[in-house]
């Protein structure tokens, strides 16, 4: 199929990329989900959750770099579609990729790097909510803003193979989002309630030394 749409489904590059962005974000879930429970990384780097994360992170970030290398790739092998040609394709193209690496970068920069990386999973907890930009113009700025810059280059390059692969990243973030965001939430929730009882236990102590004394 090609065409105006520039499309060639022969490739192999095409689907070793579809891969790619599929196993990533199921990767960093199991690997993180496995953390939580069983505290794997904690314990093969003696007992320290910061490093086991950074670990992680370092992985989670050379895969990303594959993963991008290999989308590029992929779209080498198709020709250019008719419909992408043009200043405006190629100026809204820089314009997302601009947009998505603002994203990316600034919520980096507010999240850190347990943060970002799921320190969570790893019992390293932030104290409060980040709710300043680009948390406050956009939900999940990380996953949003990588999309952003996949549908950026598959624009500036003018390969609308990039837009179908593009298609395909959000919908394996949207699934991520589904996983991780109750996830967190039960994570940040349990430690509330622990605050609270140990608050709780706190109390019954005070009380029961005052009436001794």
């Amino acid at each position: 199929m090609s065409g105006l749409f520039g499309l060639d489904f022969s490739h192999r590059e095409v689907y070793i990329s579809a891969v790619s962005i599929c196993f990533n974000p199921l990767f960093w879930n199991i690997v993180a989900r496995n953390e939580h429970y069983n505290r794997t990384l904690t314990r093969l780097t003696g007992n320290r959750p910061q490093l086991g994360c950074y670990i992680l992170a370092m992985t989670i970030f050379s895969l990303g770099i594959v993963r991008d290398l290999l989308y590029k790739k992929a779209l080498e092998t198709q020709p250019v579609s008719p419909l992408l040609t043009g200043p405006v394709p190629e100026t809204l193209g820089l314009s997302c990729i601009a947009l998505g690496n603002l994203f990316v970068i600034s919520s980096t920069l507010k999240l850190g790097i347990t943060g970002t990386f799921l320190g969570d999973y790893f019992g390293i907890l932030m104290d409060e909510p980040v709710t300043s930009f680009p948390f406050n113009v956009v939900a999940n700025p990380m996953y949003h803003g990588s999309s952003l810059i996949f549908f950026g280059t598959a624009l500036w390059l003018g390969r609308f193979m990039g837009i179908i692969l593009t298609g395909l990243v959000v919908l394996v973030y949207w699934c991520a989002i589904q996983l991780e965001n109750p996830f967190t939430s039960m994570i940040y929730a349990q430690r509330e309630s622990s605050g609270k009882d140990a608050q709780r236990d706190d109390g019954i102590t005070r009380t029961k030394t005052k009436k001794l004394s």
